[in-house]
């Protein structure tokens, strides 16, 4: 099944796409908690790395070991914000999912459906090779809005799958 996959970055790709698509989905409750742990990542490491010359443990740290631990926590923090990432959009041309790293696009003909197993975190979309890709955008915690989003998707594929036939 042939998947397009897109790498576009910069204004020059937010220009081509805009109007483009008929329903962007962006988690909610999982980007605020995100930026909660990033923050409290960072807050706590520069706390640890500023206090690390002060302790009696009879190690010597250096100021660059401050540094460093400055640094994971930055590091810890961009590495969560990542989760902010996922994004759903819903088009004539297909679905175009982002989740953590990348985009990809699936055509119409190749969807079969979306659905939201019992007991699972985020939706999945069900392709036609008994196969599924997680909608990590529509997520349970966002509950009434996870709904919306799920029943405007369903919607967005009955018109644009009546339109293939």
């Amino acid at each position: 099944m042939p998947v397009v996959r897109i790498w576009r970055r910069g204004a020059s790709a937010a220009e081509s796409d805009s109007g483009e698509w008929d329903l962007e989905v962006r988690p909610h409750r999982a980007v605020r908690t995100a930026w909660i742990v990033a923050g409290l990542l960072v807050a706590g490491f520069t706390t640890g790395g500023v206090l690390l010359r002060h302790g009696s443990t009879g190690v010597n740290f250096r100021l660059a070991d401050q540094f460093a631990m400055i640094g994971i926590g930055v590091l810890g923090a961009a590495a969560v914000l990542l989760l902010t990432r996922p994004r759903v959009r819903v088009g004539k041309r297909g679905i175009s999912v982002r989740n953590i790293l990348g985009d990809t696009e699936f055509p119409w003909k190749y969807i079969r459906g979306v659905s939201f197993p019992d007991r699972k975190s985020w939706a999945r979309l069900e392709l036609v090779d008994d196969d599924y890709v997680p909608l990590m955008a529509i997520r349970s915690n966002d509950k009434k809005r996870a709904v919306e989003a799920l029943d405007k998707l369903r919607a967005l594929g009955a018109k644009y799958t009546a339109a293939q036939e």
